[in-house]
């Protein structure tokens, strides 16, 4: 069977860049470069009138930014936009979560010529980033659209995930889509939220502490990178870094190096285990948007330890990958659209379960 083409556009100002990013992807045979463009305008009229699979898309550049192209493209010709930037440290990080935000899959750090050396390896992450988020099924993102209703999953009766233990911990596994959807959990929480979050949070490497810095700028409550023997505290997310699993263990952090061939790094079913062991019923787990199926499992042994277990519903999801494999796993109690998480989390740590 013939493999599907991918047609890409490729958007950036820099020629070099450009260069480098064609030749990479036209280096492989099931990838099409359908076009390139020098700024985001020329970036919206390529995507109007070649209709690619996916785009490349650079944050600073000239007559309209790669922000406005995309808030442009994904309200009138929604595509998978890949953010390619050079902004994963200093004051323009938070321009590509606000990309992200606008409707873009992912963020990765741009090609420069001191990479040249592990240019094989950079290939093959843009390649493989390509081949999955072309895959993605966009909708039309319109800022402050709103989702569907609150929803129960179908058999999981009043009493479920239900229990008298006072919550101590909120644990949340998140990838593809997932910095939009913790902004819009965790900004609703207030600074004073009676307990501590932990996030597992599928991201490149390089941009955890933008992340982390653009969510706390975004937010009421504190939003760090974890570090190995802190003490969790009430009103503070914490994300696992770069490069490594996040664990709870009797109210500390443990940081641990990935396992052998783990895909996900850092893994939501390490980080939700870790949680349904050290606190059990004293929990409450969630799944948000994400490729894959990475949470399904620890999300399931939270649930069956007694603990309030919620997943991010389909029509409010950027993937439905992960909420879905938890959902089909029986891991879930309650199904959410985003916008609601939160007002529920609230629920949950005041009035218990």
């Amino acid at each position: 069977m013939t493999q599907r083409t991918i047609r890409v556009v490729v958007a950036d100002d820099s020629a070099l860049a450009r260069e480098m990013l064609v030749q990479i992807l036209a280096s492989d045979p099931q990838i099409e470069v359908a076009g390139v463009a020098t700024d985001g305008q020329e970036a919206v009229e390529l995507v109007a009138s070649a209709r690619p699979d996916l785009v490349t898309m650079d944050i600073h550049m000239p007559r309209m930014d790669g922000l406005a192209a995309i808030e442009h493209i994904m309200a009138y010709t929604p595509v998978p936009i890949l953010v390619v930037s050079s902004s994963v440290y200093g004051e323009g990080v938070g321009r590509a979560f606000d990309a992200l935000e606008a409707g873009a899959l992912e963020v990765m750090r741009k090609p420069e010529p001191r990479d040249w050396a592990d240019l094989q390896e950079i290939a093959a992450d843009l390649i493989r980033r390509v081949k999955l988020l072309s895959r993605v099924p966009v909708i039309t993102h319109l800022r402050g659209r709103r989702g569907a209703r609150s929803a129960s999953v179908e058999g999981a009766g009043a009493a479920a995930g239900t229990t008298a233990v006072p919550p101590e911990v909120v644990a949340i596994g998140s990838s593809t889509g997932g910095p939009s959807a913790l902004l819009s959990v965790l900004g609703r929480l207030p600074a004073d939220y009676p307990l501590p979050i932990l996030v597992a949070q599928h991201i490149a490497d390089g941009f955890v502490p933008g992340l982390v810095e653009w969510l706390d700028a975004g937010c009421q409550m504190r939003v760090v990178v974890a570090e190995a023997g802190m003490t969790v505290l009430p009103g503070v997310a914490y994300f696992a870094p770069t490069g490594a699993n996040l664990t709870l263990e009797r109210r500390r952090l443990c940081l641990h190096e990935p396992g052998e061939g783990q895909l996900h790094v850092p893994s939501a079913d390490t980080l939700l285990e870790s949680v349904a062991h050290s606190c059990g019923p004293a929990a409450i787990g969630v799944i948000l948007t994400g490729m894959g199926a990475d949470g399904a499992r620890g999300l399931k042994l939270l649930r069956d330890a007694g603990a309030t277990t919620i997943a991010q519903d389909e029509e409010t999801s950027t993937v439905f990958g992960m909420p879905k494999a938890a959902i089909e796993r029986g891991a879930v109690s309650r199904v959410l659209p985003v916008h609601e998480i939160a007002a529920e989390l609230e629920r949950l740590a005041v009035r218990g379960r």
